[in-house]
């Protein structure tokens, strides 16, 4: 035999309702099968869950653990049927830095109309896939090709790359830079899910000291400090402002592309609409 969801509700229901009698009424079972669902967890686990008197049940102190990992049991299912039942509705974009920056309200206004039947939700989640891997996301932005497989990637897009450096930097009182003018103090870079690499630089010009984080917001907050610059696509500006920290065009680098991404085998059902909505913001 194996643990089944209908053990561990019973379970949590005579522990909640106090008797077993309480139990079947709340969970429209009988009194027997709460008994008998209570006596196969507890065959299955091999330790005694509830002390049974005539007037109370109380749990072992290995019934207190199993308990708790029921309840994340049971919450977990519930949050899977409920993101089931909003899937058919509530489409998930996923993007790991920036969705589409400044183009991001215009994606908003513009959904409703294009795809009245979908609600959009926009979900940062810092993986290479932007949470298609994990299951977060529907659908991906992305600006770095992940090292994945299963994933469809059509190019939407290119944005400008742009330097994020301290307000009192020195290259702050230029209106651009170039890729020679940043390396002179450490580059913070995100090895993970950044858009920039150290063969950004051509060789013999890339960085001799860099440091790794692994989020924008660490990220953000290294630059801030003055210790470290860092490049970073054009979306990046225009969604991450912070106080101490300004941006800067780099004139001669090369620009980021920016992918549209999904499952290949469980693309979006409105897949065409969603790639014609996302290239027509960047016309």
């Amino acid at each position: 035999m194996e643990v089944e969801l209908r053990h561990l509700r019973s379970l949590i229901g005579v522990v909640e309702a106090g008797t077993f009698t309480d139990a079947g009424i709340d969970l429209g079972i009988s009194q027997t099968a709460v008994s008998r669902n209570i006596a196969a967890l507890e065959s299955i686990l091999g330790v005694r869950l509830l002390h049974r008197t005539t007037r109370s049940v109380e749990p072992t102190a290995a019934g207190e653990r199993v308990i708790r990992h029921a309840r994340r049991v049971l919450s977990t299912i519930s949050d899977l049927q409920q993101e089931v039942s909003a899937g058919a509705s509530t489409l998930r974009i996923g993007y790991a830095w920036s969705a589409l920056g400044k183009h991001t309200p215009e994606l908003q206004r513009r959904w409703a109309a294009a795809l009245p039947h979908n609600d959009l939700r926009l979900i940062r989640t810092n993986t290479p896939t932007a949470g298609l891997a994990e299951g977060t996301a529907d659908f991906a932005v992305l600006r770095r090709v992940p090292d994945a497989t299963g994933i469809t990637l059509v190019q939407i897009a290119f944005e400008k790359r742009y330097c994020a450096m301290s307000i009192d930097d020195p290259l702050a009182r230029k209106s651009t830079v170039t890729l020679a003018h940043i390396p002179t103090i450490p580059v913070v870079m995100d090895n993970g899910t950044g858009s920039t690499r150290p063969d950004l630089w051509p060789d013999g010009q890339q960085p001799e000291h860099t440091i790794s984080t692994h989020d924008v917001d660490d990220w953000l907050t290294i630059i801030s400090s003055g210790t470290a610059r860092g490049v970073t696509a054009e979306s990046t500006a225009h969604q991450y402002r912070r106080e101490g920290l300004t941006y800067r065009r780099v004139r001669d680098a090369p620009p980021v592309p920016i992918y549209a991404a999904w499952q290949t085998t469980d693309p979006p059902a409105a897949l065409q609409e969603i790639l014609t909505l996302l290239t027509d913001l960047y016309l």
